[in-house]
């Protein structure tokens, strides 16, 4: 199986968490579709093309940072309560309260990203507009600028082992393959993520994304994480292990 290897580093990010709000808060790393949109927005795809996608990395620490938060009201414009008016086509203006908040940034953001499209055709596609991107790569906020330290095609195999694996990287792992392929784990939290969607209309001329969600764990990068399949478990071909969703 063939697929790319990324390698990249971020300064600042927010990999934000959708039932935040108050404090936006970061995922420790990117969201598979976070990372599937940028793949697509740096390809030019407008339709999806299905791939997997492995995500590890590790930050250094975290910080607070302030942003303007705007709340959109369903209600009449009204003078020292809203700072901003919106003027509708109906003649009409609604407010808009505008007001400060805060969000959590990730320092020193350093990502593995394995892609393995379904279709290997894709593969020198993405590795080239990933090279020379005819935009800027962000990958979190518009603003979170990703630089691309390597992109590189290779080589994916299954090892069947049972030798522990220290994994030097925070990793998110699929819940279907701690359990099909019995890999150990000593720690981790769980999260259920969106991957990808499709578009359900739920009225006429209104759709909403309904997501594909995946449960994985994310397995922090310390010593007693080590882990081990009595299974099987995909590398890459130097050396870095891949837990495909």
């Amino acid at each position: 199986m063939k697929g790319i290897r990324i390698e990249a580093y971020q300064n600042l990010v927010n990999y934000k968490k959708p039932t935040s709000f108050q404090i936006k808060e970061s995922y420790p790393l990117p969201p598979y579709s976070t990372v599937i949109g940028m793949v697509h927005a740096a390809c030019g795809f407008t339709s999806y093309v299905p791939m997997q996608v492995s995500i590890q990395g590790k930050y250094h620490s975290k910080v607070n940072d302030l942003w303007t938060r705007y709340e959109f009201a369903c209600s009449s414009y009204e003078q020292g309560r809203h700072q901003l008016k919106v003027k509708l086509s109906d003649g009409k203006a609604h407010g808009i309260t505008r007001g400060v908040s805060t969000t959590e940034l990730l320092v020193d953001v350093e990502l593995v990203l394995h892609i393995v499209p379904e279709d290997e055709q894709y593969i020198p596609i993405i590795v080239e507009a990933l090279k020379s991107p005819a935009e800027y790569l962000s990958l979190g906020r518009r603003e979170d600028l990703l630089q691309v330290n390597v992109v590189k095609e290779v080589e994916i195999a299954i090892e069947r082992t049972k030798r522990h694996k220290t994994v030097p990287y925070d990793i998110f792992i699929p819940h279907t393959m701690v359990e099909e392929r019995d890999i150990y784990k000593k720690n981790g939290t769980s999260y259920r993520l969106n991957k990808t969607y499709e578009l359900i209309e739920i009225a006429k001329g209104k759709q909403i994304r309904q997501w594909e969600k995946v449960n994985v764990f994310h397995v922090p990068a310390t010593p007693t994480n080590a882990m081990y399949g009595r299974k099987e478990l995909e590398f890459d071909e130097d050396g870095f292990t891949i837990f495909l969703a």
